[in-house]
């Protein structure tokens, strides 16, 4: 995953249906720090299923979360595969469900962010600010382990 993501204490675990939970075991809450914890004290927890990573304002970490883009046969939605083709290489992984990917990098949105949701069922929500991402470190198609700068897509969308 990308240092610039793992050097936060900016990490929870959850649930099997995504609940956010501190690395004891209480809820954690995607506005409240003190239930945040480091990367590496989420990541040998044992408390639920998996780590999330917090987005929280100021320091301008996006992510794109692209929900049912990847079919059964591996392809991607046409829209998805547009949209990533217009990204600087940037941290992309597969998210838990394995039908849908998120994409991290810098940018800044308006708000805590943005829905799309397309005829086909898929659907794009963009957030900056008050929620976490289930995390699966499961990167695709080789992304690179690091951040890029998702301004002018992120233009695009707003």
């Amino acid at each position: 995953m990308p240092q610039e993501m793992t050097s936060k204490a900016r990490w929870v675990r959850h649930t099997a249906r995504k609940v956010p939970l501190t690395t004891w075991g209480r809820p954690a809450s995607c506005t409240d720090p003190s239930t945040w914890s480091d990367f590496r004290r989420a990541h040998r927890s044992k408390v639920g299923v998996g780590c999330g990573f917090v987005l929280s304002k100021g320091d301008g970490i996006v992510c794109l979360d692209l929900d049912h883009v990847i079919g059964r046969d591996g392809s991607l939605a046409a829209w998805a595969e547009q949209l990533l083709a217009q990204l600087p290489a940037t941290y992309i992984e597969v998210s838990r469900s394995g039908t849908g990917l998120h994409v991290f990098g810098w940018g800044a949105l308006p708000g805590t962010g943005r829905r799309w949701t397309y005829k086909d069922g898929t659907g794009l929500e963009v957030y900056a600010v008050g929620r976490y991402i289930a995390m699966t470190a499961n990167r695709w198609c080789g992304a690179p382990a690091a951040l890029a700068d998702l301004s002018e897509v992120l233009d695009t969308l707003t």
